[in-house]
């Protein structure tokens, strides 16, 4: 019996020796990730200005590329051909005062957003992006006073684009 004892004794020990216990690997300890910083109030504002003149400049040239072509072509038919309406030169003349003066809103609305980015310290990183949309409305107001209206909307998109990369700055 002694030995029958033993035996299972044996038996019973190597089971137990191929069941040893694992350490628990090491857990990776979680890293903090940096806040991220809120950008100011003050450049929010900006940035939802800037998504705005960028939205209004985009439709104002869509929309102003049709009836640039028709002025200056009733512009030629009129040089070309004198039995044109009366009516039609006239409302030729009042759609390029009124294309005028869009475009003279846009460019005050422009100017004033570019010198908020002059004028607030927060918004001084970003000018290089936007500068220079003031003159290129002002370039596009003088195509349009000289008649050049389809000339025109080139200086507007040129400005559309300073607007979309400072849009990609902006936090």
């Amino acid at each position: 019996y002694l030995a029958a004892f033993g035996f299972l004794m044996l038996a019973a020990a190597m089971p137990a020796a191929a069941q040893r216990t694992r350490r628990p690997a090491p857990r990776p300890t979680p890293k903090p990730t940096p806040a991220r910083p809120t950008a100011s109030p003050i450049v929010l504002a900006a940035k939802q200005q800037v998504a705005n003149q960028l939205s209004n400049v985009n439709m104002f040239v869509d929309k102003m590329g049709p009836i640039a072509l028709d002025i200056e072509n009733i512009d030629k038919e009129a040089k070309t051909n004198r039995r044109i309406k009366k009516e039609t030169i006239d409302a030729n003349e009042t759609n390029k005062k009124k294309l005028v003066l869009a475009i003279r809103g846009m460019r005050q609305a422009l100017t004033t957003l570019e010198t908020d980015f002059r004028t607030k310290p927060q918004l001084a990183r970003y000018l290089p992006q936007i500068q220079g949309i003031t003159s290129l409305c002002t370039q596009s107001e003088d195509n349009a006073i000289a008649g050049r209206f389809v000339a025109s909307k080139g200086p507007l998109r040129q400005a559309a684009q300073k607007l979309s990369d400072t849009m990609a700055v902006l936090p």
